[in-house]
């Protein structure tokens, strides 16, 4: 929901920066894997340290690398299928470093087993929201719908994890973390649901 909505006004806003680094020599796939690493850094660096506040700041700056690099790509009109599986792979892996620096935290110094654990959980299911649209279009059907899409996934944990680090109370980041996982297993069976119906739609080979 928040991809479709926002994206036009983000794109607008990166075009001319877009534009500027394909100038310069820059490719999207250079922007792909340095936007994940930073979010990697923020995420497993910061965040175990405790430093929610800085850790949030310092991913935010990366992770618009995501809208950056297709920006990019469009406009060299390049990249294609190797563009996405990279991006798509690279998300996998920001998505999960984000997640489990939150637990890393909340296990150790932060104290606070139930949040660590709701990370936990939001990560797993997660990874199960993204392999379920994967694995549908694999085989042909299509799964691109739930209410709990990576930017909303992302957007709510970081805004939230931020202001905690500044002295949010710990139950608020609890309950987004319960709420997102919640989304999110809502999301994995209206996946299954929608592939279902699409599978049993299909004509049978006798027809």
């Amino acid at each position: 929901m928040l991809n479709r909505h926002a994206r036009g006004f983000f794109t607008a806003l990166f075009t001319p920066f877009a534009r500027w680094l394909l100038r310069i020599g820059v490719s999207p796939d250079a922007v792909t894997v340095i936007g994940t690493a930073g979010v990697v850094v923020g995420a497993l660096i910061f965040y175990p340290l405790g430093q929610l506040w800085w850790g949030t700041l310092f991913i935010t700056a990366f992770i618009f690398s995501d809208v950056l690099d297709g920006i990019m790509a469009r406009m060299q009109e390049t990249g294609g299928r190797w563009g996405n599986f990279l991006d798509s792979t690279l998300d996998r892996v920001a998505d999960g470093a984000l997640f489990a620096g939150v637990a890393v935290w909340f296990f150790t110094g932060g104290g606070n087993t139930p949040i660590a654990v709701a990370a936990v959980v939001c990560l797993v299911l997660g990874m199960v929201v993204s392999y379920a649209r994967a694995k549908a279009e694999s085989l042909g059907f299509t799964a691109n719908t739930g209410i709990a899409e990576r930017a909303e996934r992302l957007v709510s944990v970081l805004v939230v994890t931020g202001f905690t680090g500044l002295g949010l109370p710990a139950v608020v980041l609890l309950v987004t973390l319960l709420l997102l996982a919640a989304a999110s297993l809502v999301t994995v069976i209206q996946r299954v649901v929608s592939v279902r119906r699409q599978a049993f739609a299909e004509p049978s080979p006798a027809d």
